[in-house]
């Protein structure tokens, strides 16, 4: 075997190695790829602050910010689902009575639909109930068990506890991380390497920065149009889909269906119900054609059938947040596939060169 293969097989080796290891380790590695994350989103303003305090105040500063961010966004938010649910369950057993009285005839005089069974409210207040006491006995009975609520709760700490510890190392030391990884590349390799580097880091910030923009945009703007649409939970509704919209396609969806269900279950009609599909309709066209093509920019250029596929394939592999890093991972592998496609068309195998 030449030294070249030999070399090829190695680093092939090794690399196979690192996914194993990352496959074994996910279910750990939960608090660090949060904090690289959101080390990687805060570096900039660090090194702003860099240039005017030392760099630990600047961090320190940095993580203050963001923490009163999600601390005031939490209060906000959570008192505010909290009632939504409580008003959901206390207006089930009226919507039941309001398809009983309005939706059914319809469906019979206008469709042609003959349903035979009517929803009892008295029915769904059973369910409620009974569902409510047994969700409260799995509960208890997880949280009694030694094993199984320690183990939860050791790893809610974690992620509460090692996250923001090592987003501070990670800061504090980000550019001599960065020297670090450029002095191990092999010299041959280095100017090739580190263009490629820049290009991925290029397309990852343009795709995290721009799509923090897109998700604010989006915030604003679904929370004010189910406000004009009479949507009550107009506030949270419009927030929850701002930030679910990270997920493409996921996030939409599930935005649509929270805003649907508290559009149905406020007892007034279709109104409030169109409200919800055309401000949501609107959003979809807004966020496609203006907001992410103008703040993430066409640079990506991952296919709608990729992006389903890596949402699948790295959710499957690193659980929920393998769904959070699989459009930035997939976006950097583009990168390389990009630079191995040159290479392929420029060799003499693809060429047929002797």
């Amino acid at each position: 075997m030449s030294d070249n293969r030999l070399e090829t097989a190695i680093w092939a080796s090794l690399g196979l190695a690192v996914l194993g290891l990352f496959y074994l380790l996910g279910p750990i590695l939960a608090p660090f790829v949060l904090a690289a994350i959101l080390a990687y989103i805060c570096n900039p303003l660090v090194d702003r602050l860099d240039k005017h305090l030392p760099r630990v105040v600047g961090v320190v500063l940095v993580m203050l910010l963001l923490t009163g961010a999600i601390l005031l966004m939490g209060l906000l938010l959570l008192p505010l689902l909290r009632d939504e649910a409580m008003q959901i369950m206390d207006r089930l057993p009226a919507l039941a009575g309001m398809v009983n009285a309005q939706w059914i005839p319809w469906l019979e005089q206008h469709l042609h639909i003959r349903l035979k069974f009517q929803i009892s409210p008295d029915e769904i207040k059973r369910l409620i109930t009974t569902n409510w006491t047994n969700v409260q006995a799995v509960i208890e009975k997880i949280l009694s068990s030694a094993a199984v609520g320690s183990r939860v709760v050791l790893q809610i700490l974690a992620a509460l506890l090692l996250t923001p510890v090592a987003m501070f190392y990670l800061l504090r030391d980000w550019n001599q991380l960065l020297a670090r990884v450029e002095h191990a590349i092999p010299r041959r390799w280095h100017a090739q390497s580190i263009a490629l580097l820049r290009e991925i880091d290029s397309v990852l910030a343009e795709f995290l920065r721009g799509q923090i923009l897109v998700m604010i945009a989006l915030a604003a703007y679904y929370a004010i149009g189910l406000a004009i649409a009479g949507v009550d939970f107009a506030l949270p509704l419009g927030v929850i889909t701002g930030l679910l919209v990270f997920i493409p396609y996921l996030g939409y969806a599930t935005g649509l269906v929270l805003a649907l269900l508290a559009a149905f279950l406020q007892l007034q009609g279709w109104p409030p119900v169109i409200g919800v599909v055309i401000v949501y309709s609107i959003g979809q066209v807004l966020e496609s054609f203006l907001l992410t093509p103008y703040l993430v920019g066409n640079r990506i250029g991952l296919h709608p059938l990729v992006v389903i596929f890596a949402l699948m394939a790295f959710g499957q592999i690193f659980g929920f947040f393998g769904i959070l890093v699989a459009l930035p991972v997939s976006a950097a592998m583009l990168v390389g596939l990009r630079q191995m496609r040159s290479v392929y068309l420029a060799s003499r195998f693809y060429k047929g060169a002797p």
